[in-house]
């Protein structure tokens, strides 16, 4: 049974139970505590912790997941993999362990033909917590299932919780027993290879506090309501039903295998260390696939990190595998051809996907060469100096700048001779993750914060949201709050939030900053400092009281500063005009992947590779800019997210949307996008669209910056003003100011090349000189001398030009330091005479470098460094010397 057949079977089963099929949330969905969605749950979990009401009594999802914290491990056994889809059915307080029992044993054991997925009676086992006869007891009862196969566990594997005080109860887990072959008998308390688990049912019945460990907490008492939370692993369900050994040969991971196989002429099967490279390929090509997909691009933080790595790890494998020519272009379709069956929408973004992996996969080629060259670098200096073992910290520093994973760092050495201090470099590894979950979990708990907010809504109801009609309301205060606590009143000079009943202000999301404007009643008033929604349907204004007393209950009066409002829309507005001319002039693939606006500024990341032309960013500008002479309307109507899609409005990647969703058009198709912005009512409204940059935030992801209306304008004036100084300055019309500034700069460069060939000529004038001077230490002819103010080019010429007037028949070691911007740069040149001797340029130049705060390497006959300490110089040209006398 093909994976996405097992997909289709599981939502229909619980669609028919009356379930709400709800779409995989995008897995950069917006959680304070997680990088990337990894559990199904994870979209549901506002529900679970009370802070939003479900939209549903019954749901059911195909959730998208990536688990990086194992990463290492993937290839290695047969169920680590960093993408994985999981399947779950939730109920909020509607049915509980009766109904979840039975859904999930009716489909796993159900005919084929029927609907299910066919497996064995038999062949199922179960585990509940210790305490849960209730559980028990059903499992008996519908299932038919004898106590032996029904066995009991702690907290530890059977009580699920977030970490955090809120829901919990205890879990049922269902096992298959994949027969002898794979271990021993006696259920999953024996062995989890023979009995596998595919599903987890979670019946959330208490709530919990002073939680410490996943097996320390308090119970406070029962939930409010009883909800149902499982999670069914697929690919864990597709190597079942597919008769596989493992996740890597399902259907939609081994055809990556299969071409990674045929093309580096390696057969997956012959050899267990090639094996491992084969999942990591087939692994890592679908997650990064996914990732893309989802609007992650490559980067060296945080999520563009973990695409990197993913994707890096990938290339580096098929290179382990014998394959140096470009990898992705021939695995990722093959992926993409496995994937679109459950996800149509990645042969749509493919284009745009395909240039972001192709172009990280160059880049890491590159610096593939550039890491090669340090490693060998180092490996040559550990070789001089009689070592045989690269150190921890460097392995490290290869692995964080150059991405080279430490197996590929141990294969380099070992064709060097070299070993590898993997303790030192693992101890680096194990305090960079420590600092990594440290910084986590200063942040968990963000969700539990939210409870005063729930409260004060249930308290209140939801807030009227008018930010699209009107700038000012008569409103009540609701409550006040200071630092998390709920407060009588704010006096005046003090920071708090107030929630009105009904608001005019928007409310800072999908890119757009918060309104500014004031809050006023009688004998007070205080500004509005930020506005945002911390739980569904409540609004928070952060104030600050100005004059007079805020109270509960108070009728005010919330307004809008009404030039704010204007530079707001037309800055979210020009964003969309922008995005549209971005993909009039560069095409569909330049699609949107984060924006920021606030009046009169805007910023749009978008997916692409590579700078923009001078041309194709005056194209842009000319695209907005006649888009707002062509005076387009601007419309906006609300509908359903399938309408949305079927009409072909764009949705944003990251964003999270509704039942409903609200659609903005500017003229048409020709910009048609998922907002619930403020925008104006026609495009001339903008006033002017005026592009100030256009850089790179990372390998297939660019960010374009731009103002409009009288800021737009204000740039401008600005920028003639400066024009009109050159002319002044140079005496020439504007038309003329290019050709007079390049003329200048031609002139200058041709001045400092004279005074850099007269520096050169005094500084070779003087070598014979030096070398004459050269002093005589153990029968080696020294010379040490300080350059000021030369630069690295200089300091090379100079140190050669001596050695060649030394002594042929007398060893002769040269040591020159620079000092140009204050800098110290280092050549050390040896003769033939000195090299005979044993002596090399590599330890001379470690020698210097140890003193000046730098480091440096090279050949026996000539190497170069640098430093930070130029006081240090003195005392770096005695090392050397001291080290030829001992």
């Amino acid at each position: 049974m093909l994976t996405a057949e097992i997909r289709r079977r599981f939502l229909a089963h619980f669609e028919n139970a009356g379930h709400t099929a709800v779409p995989s949330a995008p897995l950069l969905f917006d959680d304070p505590n997680l990088l990337f969605v990894n559990a199904g749950m994870v979209p549901f979990k506002p529900y679970f912790l009370g802070q939003e009401t479900p939209l549903w009594d019954r749901a059911v999802s195909v959730q998208k997941c990536v688990r990086t914290g194992d990463i290492e491990e993937v290839g290695k056994t047969t169920r680590h993999g960093t993408f994985f889809q999981m399947c779950g059915n939730f109920s909020f307080g509607d049915y509980f362990k009766a109904g979840a029992i039975e859904f999930a044993w009716t489909l796993i054991t159900g005919s084929v033909d029927d609907g299910g997925f066919g497996f064995d009676p038999d062949k199922v086992w179960v585990t509940v917590l210790h305490s849960d006869d209730e559980a028990r007891q059903l499992w008996k009862d519908i299932a038919g299932l004898p106590d032996e196969r029904i066995q009991s566990r702690g907290l530890l594997d059977n009580y699920w919780q977030m970490g955090v005080p809120g829901p919990g109860g205890p879990a049922s887990e269902i096992y298959i027993d994949r027969g002898p072959e794979f271990g021993p008998d006696g259920g999953p308390i024996v062995d989890e290879d023979r009995f596998l688990e595919i599903w987890n049912l979670v019946f959330m019945q208490e709530e919990i506090t002073n939680v410490t460990a996943k097996d320390k907490f308090d119970v406070v008492g029962p939930l409010p309501q009883e909800n149902i939370d499982t999670g069914m692993g697929l690919e864990r369900v597709a190597y079942l039903l597919q008769g596989k050994t493992n996740m890597y040969e399902i259907d939609e991971v081994f055809p990556v295998i299969e071409k990674a196989s045929e093309i580096t002429g390696r057969k997956y099967g012959a050899d267990p260390i090639d094996d491992v490279r084969f999942r990591v390929i087939a692994d890592h090509v679908r997650s990064g696939l996914m990732l893309m997909g989802d609007g992650v691009t490559p980067g060296n933080e945080a999520r563009g990190y973990v695409l990197r790595r993913l994707l890096r790890r990938a290339v580096r494998s098929m290179r382990l595998l014998g394959y140096e020519d470009p990898a992705l272009p021939q695995l990722l379709p093959v992926s993409l051809d496995r994937m679109k069956a459950s996800y149509p929408e990645l042969e749509a973004d493919f284009p745009r996907i395909e240039k972001i992996a192709y172009a990280e996969e160059d880049a890491f080629r590159q610096t593939l060469g550039k890491g090669t060259q340090i490693f060998e670098s180092a490996a040559s200096a550990i070789k001089n100096t009689g070592g045989s073992s690269l150190p921890g910290d460097q392995a490290f520093a290869l692995h964080d700048t150059y991405g080279f994973p430490i197996d590929l760092t141990l294969e380099m050495a070992a064709e060097q001779g070299l070993t590898v201090d993997e303790d030192g470099f693992r101890a680096l590894m194990t305090e960079q993750r420590a600092r990594a979950k440290a910084d986590a979990k200063s942040k968990k708990g963000a969700h539990a914060d939210t409870s005063i907010y729930r409260s004060t809504l249930d308290a209140g109801g939801p807030t009227e949201w008018l930010a699209y009609s009107t700038l000012t309301t008569e409103s009540r205060v609701l409550a006040l709050l200071a630092e998390g606590v709920d407060v009588p009143a704010i006096s005046a000079g003090t920071v708090g939030e107030v929630v009105l009943d009904r608001t005019p202000f928007y409310a800072e999301s999908g890119g757009q900053s918060a309104d500014a404007g004031h809050i006023t009643w009688d004998g007070g008033r205080a500004e509005v400092l930020d506005v945002q929604r911390p739980v569904r349907g409540l609004v928070v204004h952060q104030v600050r009281v100005l004059e007079g007393e805020l109270t509960r209950d108070q009728n005010v009066e919330a307004a809008v500063d009404p030039e704010w409002r204007l530079g707001a829309r037309q800055a979210h507005s020009g964003t969309h005009v922008v995005h549209a001319a971005l993909r009039e002039v560069l095409g569909p693939t330049a699609l949107q992947a984060g924006s920021y606006n606030r009046p009169g500024y805007l910023r749009l990341d978008y997916g692409w590779s590579g700078a923009l032309s001078p041309d194709q960013l005056h194209g842009v500008e000319e695209a907005s800019n006649r888009a707002l002479r062509a005076d387009l309307p601007v419309t906006a109507q609300t509908m359903s997210l399938q309408e949305a899609r079927d009409f072909g409005a764009l949705a944003l990647f990251g964003e999270t949307y509704g039942e409903d969703v609200r659609v903005v058009e500017i003229g048409g198709p020709w910009s048609r996008e998922l907002c619930g912005g403020t925008h104006v009512d026609r495009s001339s409204q903008i006033g002017t669209v005026v592009i100030t940059s256009d850089g790179s935030v990372g390998a297939g992801n660019r960010r374009i910056e731009a103002l409009t209306g009288i800021e737009g304008f204000d740039y401008l004036a600005r920028e003639r003003d400066v024009v009109r100084q050159l002319t002044d300055i140079l005496k020439a019309q504007p038309g003329e100011v290019p050709g007079r500034v390049q003329d200048l700069l031609e002139r200058l460069k041709t001045a400092e090349k004279a005074v850099e060939s007269a520096k050169a000529a005094q500084l070779l004038g003087a070598a014979g000189d030096i070398a004459s001077a050269a002093k005589d230490v153990n029968g080696v002819a020294y010379v040490g001398h300080r350059a000021e103010g030369a630069n690295g080019g200089d300091v090379r010429t100079l140190a050669l030009d001596i050695r060649g007037r030394m002594p042929k028949d007398k060893p002769a070691v040269v040591v020159v330091i620079g000092t140009a911007d204050d800098k110290p740069s280092t050549v050390v040149a040896l003769n033939e005479a000195a090299q005979a001797k044993g002596l090399s340029a590599n330890t001379f130049v470690g020698l210097v470098g140890e003193k000046l705060g730098g480091r440096g390497g090279g050949k026996a006959d000539v190497a170069q460094g640098g430093g930070t300490d130029v006081s240090a110089i003195p005392a770096a040209l005695a090392a050397v010397e001291g080290a030829l006398g001992a």
